[in-house]
């Protein structure tokens, strides 16, 4: 007679009774931001300011609406390049974070900036292109104009299409 308990697993191997994660966040809508990606703390010793946290969340946030209106995306990129470009924000380890936040957007699930258009686009590229060379090489950062102030010129020159609101 053949053993009958071949079901029965071990307590560990067992399935987990659970709730499907959320997809929105329940109080806005919108992604929430506890999916996006891991913001580094500090680079080569040196902490990021607190205050870059949120900004990069707010343009995460802003791409995963995936809204027509670019006016806030465009704001909050102006927000954290301002940010990039003052005293207090242009660190090494600021530009460290910065880049590899938008470096590594492959790790954002199904939040992109394939939606938006090309110019701006290319501005998010960027920042996660050569901006970690800002402090310690700026040539570098300059050459491949991915410096705070010159991605931020380049968004001010950017427009929004009317059809794009």
């Amino acid at each position: 007679m053949p053993w009958r308990a071949r079901d029965i697993r071990p307590p560990l191997s067992r399935r987990r009774a659970g709730r499907p994660q959320l997809k929105r966040d329940p109080l806005d809508g919108t992604k929430a931001t506890m999916n996006a990606p891991t913001i580094v703390k500090a680079h080569e010793g040196e902490p990021v300011s607190p205050e870059l946290a949120p900004l990069l969340l707010a343009v995460y946030d802003e791409l995963a609406k995936r809204s027509t209106d670019l006016r806030p995306l465009k704001s909050a990129i102006e927000h954290l390049l301002t940010f990039l470009s003052s005293a207090q924000g242009r660190t090494n380890a600021n530009c460290w974070a910065t880049d590899l936040f938008f470096a590594i957007g492959e790790r954002w699930g199904d939040v992109d900036w394939e939606h938006v258009p090309e110019a701006l686009s290319d501005i998010l590229g960027d920042m996660g292109s050569a901006l970690h060379d800002t402090v310690q090489t700026p040539e570098m950062a300059e050459n491949f104009e991915c410096t705070p102030e010159q991605l931020l010129a380049r968004l001010h020159a950017f427009e929004i299409s009317r059809g794009a609101v």
